[in-house]
């Protein structure tokens, strides 16, 4: 689903990869974890399409990147609303069922629904976490193959944190491939199936969730913990 080989960026003297590589295969949620500052949200953007000042090759459902015909079956949920504060919600709902034919309304007006929200909010109304709401509904309300969430339970109650979780599970699509970037791992890990942790660049551990635990005895967060 995504073959990365010998990629390299930068952001003038910083080096984010250095001849990075990863393999991915489809029927797999994989929890992307490390640092501030551990390429997590500059990975994600590159399988998104949105960063192309890289070397290397990066292939997503075996096409290569950088390609428009990949934001066909890639939902990208970003670190934050681009939209301007004026929009409602409804504007925003007809904006991404005009650009993304497998946008589902129904799908994402009962999920703000189940948040509290209605379509004639705008966003100059909300709070950050009504606004994470938003965006985690839009990205999650399309039928896509891959789905790249960039720390999508921040600014979140618990129990919407929950909520979604449980979406992504009961939408789990055994074709398909999601990847969470996230700091929250007590959170996420009980719907992992594998755990990408990386940290200046390189690959620090890649192993499935259930083989992983077994082997080291402690979960996720406790790896975390005593690496960093």
């Amino acid at each position: 689903m995504i073959k990365i080989d010998n990629l390299s960026i930068s952001y003038g003297p910083k080096e984010v990869f250095n001849n990075f590589s990863l393999n991915l295969s489809k029927n797999q949620i994989v929890g992307l974890v490390g640092p501030n500052g551990s390429g997590k949200t500059t990975l994600l953007k590159i399988l998104a399409g949105l960063e192309t000042t890289y070397t290397g090759d990066v292939m997503v459902n075996n096409i290569k990147l950088p390609n428009n015909m990949a934001k066909s079956f890639i939902s990208f949920q970003p670190d934050h609303l681009f939209f301007d504060d004026r929009y409602k919600l409804s504007d925003i709902e007809k904006l991404y069922a005009y650009f993304f034919c497998d946008f589902d309304c129904r799908k994402f007006e009962n999920m703000i629904k189940e948040f509290g929200l209605n379509l004639n909010m705008n966003l100059k109304q909300m709070s950050k976490g009504m606004k994470d709401k938003v965006q985690i509904a839009l990205t999650l309300s399309r039928k896509a193959k891959i789905y790249l969430l960039d720390e999508p339970l921040n600014g979140l109650d618990p129990a919407a944190r929950k909520k979604i979780l449980d979406i992504m599970i009961d939408n789990f699509d055994e074709n398909g491939l999601t990847i969470i970037s996230t700091h929250l791992i007590s959170q996420i890990e009980r719907i992992l199936d594998r755990a990408i942790v990386i940290n200046n660049g390189k690959v620090l551990l890649n192993e499935r969730i259930d083989e992983f635990r077994e082997k080291n005895k402690m979960s996720l967060e406790e790896y975390f913990e005593e690496v960093f």
